[in-house]
Parts: structure tokens; sequence; C-alpha cells
């Protein structure tokens, strides 16, 4: 009777184990599945968020506009292109945070159509650095949006003045032109071989990870210095979309104002067949000129359409 008690209350132990353990496990499986859709709701508002701070940068029509993003956490900011939905195509931003020593994981991405943001992949760290340029193809077409962390400092070596003067203007902490410090990302202009990221100022392209990025003007070298190639191509495809539609508003409303004896034919019909056919940087040489051109007669008119 001993014996068979004895076994009757292993068992009656064994299986209140088993049964709290298998409660604990759904417990922690619950609870964790909670944190992580909480965690993923407050991504997707970070995310939101950081759209929304970045709206006083597309307000300058000249000046580069600058600002910084320090954020609670480690955080890294996916910078995620579409040019395939619609006429202007997607940004998109997905925020991934630091919790537990471990990077949180969602799908969820918000989106914007009348952003441009260049960067890496994804930048990472608590501070970021922020600023802005107009693009104009000849008229403005967006303001373009650059990212990098704090934490990652660029030297400009041998740049034109009209550039290290912008550069110290902006007043970010992690871009030198003197001084620069050690691990610094070298960006070259002109002859020096030992840099990380080479600009043909003249020539109108960056060289970098044996790819050559080709840009108009100084808002798209930044681009181009800025970002990997991938979402350099994606974004300047996503600005060509809207130049095509830009052109044809402007076309639209020199029809109109040439009722009251403002005659401006620009060829603008042309630039937007020239843009929607666009493939990537390459062939901005082929549009280059008609841009020139369409400046050129644009600032010698009466009637002006931007």
């Amino acid at each position: 009777m001993g014996e068979k008690g004895f076994l009757q209350f292993s068992f009656a132990w064994l299986f209140a184990i088993v049964v709290g353990a298998f409660i604990l496990f759904l417990a922690i499986f619950f609870v964790s599945k909670l944190i992580g859709q909480g965690q993923a709701e407050t991504d997707a508002k970070t995310g939101k968020e950081i759209g929304i701070l970045l709206n006083p940068l597309e307000t300058g029509f000249e000046s580069a506009k600058t600002l910084s993003l320090t954020m609670p956490v480690e955080t890294r900011i996916y910078n995620k292109c579409d040019n395939h939905t619609g006429n202007f195509g997607k940004q998109l931003i997905q925020i991934s945070q630091k919790s537990f020593n471990r990077w949180t994981e969602t799908d969820i991405d918000i989106s914007f159509i009348n952003k441009y943001l260049f960067s890496e992949g994804y930048v990472e760290g608590k501070k970021f650095n922020i600023f802005s340029k107009p693009f104009e193809f000849p008229f403005k077409v967006s303001d373009l949006i650059y990212i990098t962390p704090s934490s990652k400092n660029y030297c400009f070596v041998g740049a034109p003045t009209e550039i290290e003067e912008e550069i110290t203007s902006l007043g970010q902490q992690n871009l030198f032109i003197k001084n620069c410090p050690e691990e610094s990302v070298k960006i070259c202009f002109g002859g020096a071989n030992s840099c990380d990221i080479k600009v043909d100022y003249e020539g109108g392209f960056v060289q970098k990870n044996s790819k050559k990025l080709y840009f108009y003007g100084k808002a798209l070298m930044y681009a181009a210095i800025f970002s990997d190639s991938e979402t350099y191509e994606c974004q300047l495809k996503r600005l060509m979309q809207r130049t095509e539609q830009l052109a044809i508003l402007y076309d639209d409303k020199a029809n109109f104002v040439s009722r009251y004896g403002c005659d401006s034919n620009l060829g603008l019909l042309q630039l937007s067949n020239s843009a929607d056919s666009f493939k990537d940087s390459g062939g901005l040489n082929l549009i280059f000129s008609e841009v020139e051109q369409i400046k050129m007669q644009h600032d010698g008119a009466s009637c002006k359409l931007w």
C-alpha cells in the first residue's frame, strides 16, 4: 500500500509539473505575442512620426535646410522605394528598434507619395542628421531629403568652394571639409585614389562600389553620395515620373496664358516624353540639353510659368 501511494503521489506531482509547464509556456507565448504586436504598433507609429518630422524640410526653395532626429532607443530606419505604383511611386519607411537587446521585426511599411529620401538601405543609431535641397529640372520637382547616422562621419576632400561653403553652413557635426576624424567616409573631388567615394563634379557622376551614378545639379550629387545605387536609381525614376506630370501641367498652363498674349513655346511636352522614357541615371545626359534649353528660354520670357 505504501509503495502504491508513493507511485500515486509521484504521478500526481509529475502531472502537475507537466500541466504547470504547459500553462507557463502558453502564458509566455501569448505575452510575447502581445509584446510583439505592441512593438509592431510602436514601430509603425514611429515611422509615421518620422514622416511628419520631415515635413518642415519640404518648404525650401533655394537653400538647404537641416535638422537632427533623436530616438529614445537604438533604431534602424529602412529606406524603401517603389517606382511602380501610381503616377509617382511611393516612399516607404520601415522601423526596427532594439528591445531587450534584440531588433524588433515588422512587415509594416509607412508610405508617402510626396517624399524622396536618400540614404543607404537602412541607417542605424539613436541620432540622425537630416538635410534637404530642392531639385529643379528645370522647374522645382521636389525637395530631396538626405539622412545619415550621426555616428558616421563624412569627409569632403577637395570639394569646390560652393560645396565647402554649403557643407559648413549646414552645421552638421558628422560632415567635415578639414580635420576629418579617422574612419571617416572619404568623398574626393578630383583624382585622389584612396577614397571611398569619388565625385567628378564637372563630368556629373559619383563613383562608389565600382558603380557610376550620374547626377544633374548639387541636389542629385548629394543624393548619389549618401545613398546606395539601388535607392538612388529608384528615387531618380520617381523624380522623373513627377517631372513628366509637372511638365504636362505647365504645358497646359502655357496654353492657357497664351490666350492673353503670353506665348511661351518651351517644348515641355518633349520633356514630358523624355522623362516618361527615362530608365536610369545614365540617361540624364539625354535630357540635360532639353532642360538647359527650357531653363534659358523661360528665364528670358516675359511671362513666367513657375
